[in-house]
């Protein structure tokens, strides 16, 4: 598919430079190529070794070969001057890492009156002074992130709203982990835990290191931001967090750690058969109450929970709000894939 650009000058021209080429970032490289794109003009990209970068544009598809021809390392400040010599009134850098080292930068990158785009939680999903120089330097106005949180499902716009109309939340429960979803979606206690990891980490619904799913620490991230949204000023320690990894896994190398993923299986069969002989099954589930505690973990639900009844993927945010209060306004749909996330990061570009 040939490549759909901008290639008209002018202060209408929208420019933008895409950080992170792997999964989501290849998705969202391949959306690029399609009419959807049209008018958005791409003049760099990096990987977390390389970069491309032209004033003059480059085409989606040729990107990800000509980093791995590109001998130029690593230079933010070089693509930045690349972004700004496009002459485009609008200039997006688009954070598709889970980089914390290029989420320490989105407030900078705000403050010097970019545009940001990010799938990357580690900045408003990590302390609590992260997300507040967020804030300071103009994110409502100027941060994307809807890819943050579900996947891009429409949470964090929501609970916007309703704070603009005065409502706010005062409890929160979900699933917030399309990989985690899944794995627990899935699993019966018949088949082994460790096979499902392997079968999820081939399908893209975990990380490369599966372990930032399984620690909770994503999902907790998740839930930071969702709550920091609703004006809850909760920081990282605040937030109780159950890891699936054994110690004896946590500290190892990620091939040793897919090499021994079978040691996870036993206690996971145990908690799995004591969950059924209450009639209940395994959900890991992050939750929000009113006063402010938080908690995410592995729980037991009655089958007729509603998390008892997703499938797939599927993510769920169940607020409870001052107006949503005798029901709970639930928002429901796949929460992992590279294309749903590419598209949410397409979305904001196109509204930044």
């Amino acid at each position: 598919m040939s490549a759909v650009l901008a290639t008209s000058s002018g202060p209408s021209r929208k420019a933008i430079v895409l950080l992170g080429t792997g999964v989501v970032g290849s998705a969202l490289l391949r959306l690029l190529q399609t009419p959807a794109a049209h008018g958005l003009h791409l003049v760099g990209a990096a990987n977390s070794r390389r970069q491309h970068a032209d004033a003059a544009g480059l085409a989606p598809a040729h990107v990800r070969e000509r980093l791995a021809a590109e001998c130029g390392e690593r230079d933010d400040d070089a693509l930045l001057a690349t972004l700004d010599a496009s002459g485009a009134s609008r200039r997006v850098i688009v954070d598709a890492t889970a980089c914390s080292r290029e989420a320490s930068q989105h407030a900078r990158w705000l403050h010097a009156g970019y545009h940001v785009v990010t799938a990357n939680k580690a900045s408003a999903g990590g302390e609590l002074h992260s997300w507040r120089a967020l804030q300071a330097a103009g994110a409502g106005d100027r941060y994307g992130d809807a890819a943050t949180v579900g996947a891009g499902l429409p949470v964090l716009s929501t609970l916007r709203r309703l704070r603009q109309c005065g409502d706010s939340l005062l409890t929160l429960e979900g699933v917030f982990s399309g990989s985690l979803s899944w794995l627990f979606n899935q699993y019966d206690g018949k088949q082994a835990f460790s096979a499902l990891l392997h079968e999820a980490r081939k399908q893209g619904y975990t990380e490369p290191d599966p372990r930032s799913d399984l620690s909770g620490e994503d999902v907790a991230r998740k839930l930071l931001i969702i709550a920091r949204t609703a004006g809850f000023a909760l920081g990282h320690d605040e937030v109780e967090i159950e890891s699936v990894v054994p110690a004896s896994l946590q500290g190892v190398s990620t091939e040793e750690f897919l090499q021994r993923a079978a040691e996870l299986d036993a206690p996971l069969a145990e908690r799995h058969a004591r969950a059924a002989a209450r009639g209940c099954v395994l959900r890991y589930l992050a939750r929000l109450n009113q006063r402010g505690r938080a908690r995410v973990g592995l729980v037991e639900v009655p089958r007729d929970h509603p998390s008892a009844r997703l499938t797939g993927t599927d993510n769920q945010f169940a607020l409870t709000t001052t107006r949503y209060h005798a029901q709970p306004l639930v928002i429901q749909g796949p929460g992992a894939g590279p294309e749903i996330t590419a598209q949410a990061l397409l979305g904001d570009v196109l509204y930044a």
